[in-house]
């Protein structure tokens, strides 16, 4: 087993924080333990008392200027979305013609600041690969104070990848580049930390943060439920909502059965025998939409007290050094997941929240369902379905293989979906723009 010396030595090289290395160092740690990683069923009950966010905004006044004054939105904008063809930031996609996930994210910001009178931060966590296409972008809006990163952004911090035979560090010299991987989006605390932005927001009086992916059009700061999220108390609290059969892999709440503490489980920690548990729906009923809301002063609070780490539960991937070849040294990739927070933190809460707050756009199929007329866009960046949907957005199913990256949708059109309950495309089509269907359609 190796020391974590080298590893140190390594990330300090490259100018990582202190937060960062204690951090990774705790997950190395986990590693070295041998202690299992996996989260049975038998250590686990089904999550109880989820509370319904429709009942609790019902009965909540909107935020008022002050406590809008008191927020931060934090975007997670690292992806590249290399899965759909895509070598720039994933939040430069367009969803409408000249229209990107960033653009709608800073009108939703411009939207809070006006009803405000106070510039509401925003703040993105880049990665090294998608700050300078972020930052260019965001210099349209310089005037509006958000081209300066200073301002307006975090970088994602990088660990290194380990020998699965020692730990110590890969050394790649044909790829520098490959001995390094994303830490996950577990990353954020010891990134808030260690760039000094978790102080810098605190000394700026604000407390109360809301945590979203950039690709989630849905993920939207409400007001109401800010004004319920400051009130109660609670230090933490997970967004999540009714899983599917579509959603089956995805991580599900649970509480651990010890002391009843609400935790996350991703399908990586759960043991073979108990995957089909994990995949039943009907128990395991809520899955994390990765909208958090966290009182930064009790984190800080849970970090001073801890050295400056999160003790977030450790996903191994074991993987070849570069993943083109299968002959390169083994190793494994270390990283943890944000939401995994949830059993950090006494008093953190689940709130089970509509579909609507969790559109992610993952593959071409999403993104068709947003470029279509079942989605509206207002003036300030809210995103909301056609009234024809019923609230229920359509599903659709594009051929994964002629579909799979975003220019092939140019020869397929955007056909009028707000009437549709299922669209299936199985293979080569043209619609028109616009052209109008309803039901459950399969061409």
């Amino acid at each position: 087993m190796s020391s974590f010396d080298a590893i140190e030595n390594k990330m300090q090289a490259v100018g990582l924080s202190a937060a960062a290395i204690n951090a990774f160092r705790h997950s190395v740690q986990v590693l070295e333990s041998k202690q299992s990683m996996l989260i049975p069923e038998g250590d686990i009950v089904p999550a109880e008392g989820v509370a319904a966010w429709e009942q609790l905004v019902a009965v909540t006044p909107a935020a008022e200027a002050d406590l809008l004054a008191q927020s931060v939105l934090i975007k997670l904008n690292g992806g590249l979305g290399t899965s759909m063809g895509l070598q720039k930031a994933k939040s430069l996609l367009e969803i409408k013609p000249s229209v990107t996930f960033l653009d709608l994210i800073v009108s939703q910001v411009k939207s809070l600041r006006a009803a405000a009178g106070y510039p509401v931060n925003l703040l993105l966590m880049n990665s090294f690969s998608t700050s300078e296409d972020t930052m260019a972008h965001l210099a349209r809006y310089a005037e509006d104070g958000f081209a300066a990163p200073e301002k307006v952004e975090m970088i994602q911090n990088r660990v290194p990848k380990l020998l699965t035979d020692t730990l110590a560090p890969v050394s790649y010299p044909a790829n520098p580049e490959l001995e390094w991987c994303p830490p996950g989006h577990g990353d954020i605390y010891p990134a808030l930390l260690g760039s000094g932005w978790l102080d810098k927001l605190l000394a700026a009086g604000v407390k109360y943060a809301f945590v979203s992916n950039s690709d989630n059009l849905g993920a939207q700061m409400d007001t109401r439920f800010l004004r319920w999220f400051a009130e109660s108390g609670a230090p933490f609290v997970m967004e999540v909502t009714r899983r599917t059969e579509a959603d089956k892999k995805g991580g599900h709440l649970a509480m651990r059965a010890a002391d009843g503490q609400p935790i996350l489980r991703e399908i990586a920690q759960c043991p073979a025998e108990d995957v089909p548990a994990f995949q039943d729906i009907d128990k395991h009923r809520y899955f994390n939409t990765n909208n958090l809301w966290i009182r930064l002063d009790s984190l800080r609070d849970f970090l001073a007290v801890n050295n400056g780490v999160l003790p977030l539960p450790v996903i191994c991937n074991r993987k070849t050094v570069d993943p083109r070849d299968a002959a390169s040294p083994a190793v494994y990739q270390l990283e943890t997941a944000m939401g995994a927070a949830i059993q950090c933190f006494p008093g953190a809460r689940a709130v089970c929240v509509p579909r609507s707050r969790f559109f992610p756009v993952k593959t071409c199929s999403d993104l068709l369902l947003l470029r279509s007329d079942a989605v509206e866009i207002s003036c300030d960046g809210l995103m909301s379905l056609a009234p024809e949907c019923g609230g229920v957005a359509p599903l659709v199913q594009l051929d994964s293989k002629l579909y799979k990256l975003v220019d092939s949708l140019d020869s397929l059109g955007v056909p009028s979906l707000k009437n549709v309950k299922k669209l299936t495309v199985t293979g080569p089509h043209c619609f028109a723009d616009g052209e109008p269907l309803s039901g459950e359609v399969t061409v």
